[in-house]
């Protein structure tokens, strides 16, 4: 289903090594079926835990109406981006993940959500989140990808 990598012996990082990307990387861009046949790629804050990616957005819009339309999505983070000028190359480190996004299926998913990316993101000020998770409780969405292939790529020199 999901096409092989090219170069996988110079190029192809261990599954562990992708999957820890995702837990430390700052953002992914995630791509989605876009209006009109287009592609709308969109940076996301976001969570990885237990083979899943959670991140919050507003309840309508683009990313909202692109879910409704298509459950199938793509997600990247690139933790490591040196450019060699003089090689004509960069060493990169870069995970792809593809899966099937939703909306959380109930409050105690959109809760764990929260609280997850509030421990990533807001490291000593998790009472300040917590309010924020009420206050805005139900003008924000939490939107679930579960994942169906993941794979770690990195630049050689």
């Amino acid at each position: 289903m999901f096409r092989e990598m090219r170069l996988k012996e110079d190029n192809q990082l261990p599954a562990a090594q992708a999957i820890e990307m995702l837990k430390k990387a700052p953002y992914g861009v995630m791509a989605l079926d876009g209006d009109d046949n287009y592609p709308y790629t969109v940076p996301v804050n976001f969570v990885y835990d237990d083979n899943k990616i959670y991140f919050h957005g507003a309840v309508e819009g683009h990313k909202v109406d692109a879910v409704k339309r298509n459950e199938k999505v793509s997600f990247c983070v690139v933790t490591q981006a040196d450019i060699i000028p003089e090689a004509y190359n960069c060493l990169y480190l870069s995970t792809v993940a593809f899966g099937k996004i939703r909306f959380a299926a109930d409050d105690a998913e959109k809760k764990k959500a929260f609280e997850l990316i509030i421990d990533k993101y807001s490291k000593g000020f998790e009472a300040g989140g917590h309010e924020y998770m009420k206050a805005s409780w139900d003008e924000v969405l939490v939107f679930v990808i579960e994942l169906e292939h993941i794979t770690g790529k990195k630049g050689t020199p």
